[in-house]
């Protein structure tokens, strides 16, 4: 049965622990223990809590105080730790871009190594077509007179060959 069922029953609370009035038609078999417990008042009950309560209420607040406090405490250090892993986080970037800065300077420097190699190379050929057409130039001149020499030398066969004489 429970306690609305029972009006006669009473549960009153003492230091954490039950103590119920029982009316002499109750059959228990703790029956000479019941007649030791002495019978509480409410009043008593209820001046005893308001002075636990005024004993402990104080330390309570004053411990949810410094709950909220230790909690307001946690959620700016959440917040600078989120501060912090950001700026670790931009650290690592600044490291990628410093990184990426230098791998383009060493391509950078490639780049002009190539570009310095192709102007060379570039003032070699022009030196070579130069020489080239100079030698071309100098074989023909060269086949030029060759060929005057050789059409000299059969202009003088000619000439030396013996000719007949002309009947007048």
């Amino acid at each position: 049965m429970s306690f609305q069922e029972r009006p006669e029953e009473k549960v009153l609370a003492v230091a954490g622990t039950p103590v119920r009035s029982l009316d002499p038609s109750d059959a228990s078999p703790d029956e000479g223990v019941v007649e030791d417990l002495p019978l509480i008042d409410e009043k008593a009950v209820e001046q005893l809590t308001e002075g636990l309560l005024s004993h402990y209420l104080p330390d309570l607040q004053r411990s949810k105080s410094a709950l909220q406090e230790f909690t307001q405490n946690q959620v700016v250090l959440l917040e600078t730790l989120e501060q912090e892993i950001s700026k670790f986080k931009e650290c690592h970037s600044i490291l990628e871009i410093d990184a990426l800065f230098s791998e383009a300077k060493h391509y950078h420097n490639k780049l002009v190594n190539i570009r310095n190699e192709m102007m060379m190379l570039h003032e070699k050929t022009t030196k070579l077509k130069k020489r080239a057409l100079k030698l071309q130039q100098k074989r023909q001149k060269e086949e030029l007179e060759r060929e005057q020499q050789r059409e000299k030398e059969l202009e003088r066969e000619k000439q030396l060959t013996a000719k007949p004489a002309r009947r007048t």
